[in-house]
């Protein structure tokens, strides 16, 4: 409901789903940079390589 903002597509809805789309990789490589942080930091256990 809050990203179709009701029954209509209008302006707010737009405005919503452009500000989604726009966000959202820069939320994707923040959680990958955390990742490989994290995996520098403590490094990998994986006994086969």
């Amino acid at each position: 409901e809050w990203i179709w903002g009701g029954f209509s597509v209008d302006k707010a809805t737009l405005t919503r789903f452009f500000a989604f789309h726009f966000i959202l990789p820069f939320i994707i490589m923040a959680i990958a940079m955390v990742h490989l942080m994290f995996l520098h930091e403590t490094g990998s256990n994986n006994p086969t390589g």
